[in-house]
C-alpha cells in the first residue's frame, strides 16, 4: 500500500462522509510544515522572520 493510495483513500473518506471542513485545515497544516522546512535554510530565514 503506497503513500498515494493512502491519500486517495483519505480523500475518498472525506468525500463520502461530507467532511469538507477538514480540507482547509489539512491544507494549512501542509503549508505550515513546508514553511518550517524552508525556514531551516539560511537563505529563506530572513524573509520568514519579517512575517512574524
Amino acid at each position: 500500500m503506497g503513500k498515494l493510495s493512502i491519500l486517495k483513500e483519505f480523500f475518498g473518506y472525506l468525500c463520502r462522509r461530507k467532511k469538507w471542513w477538514l480540507i482547509p485545515i489539512i491544507i494549512f497544516l501542509i503549508l505550515l510544515g513546508a514553511l518550517v522546512v524552508l525556514s531551516e535554510t539560511a537563505a529563506v530565514a530572513p524573509f520568514i522572520y519579517t512575517l512574524f
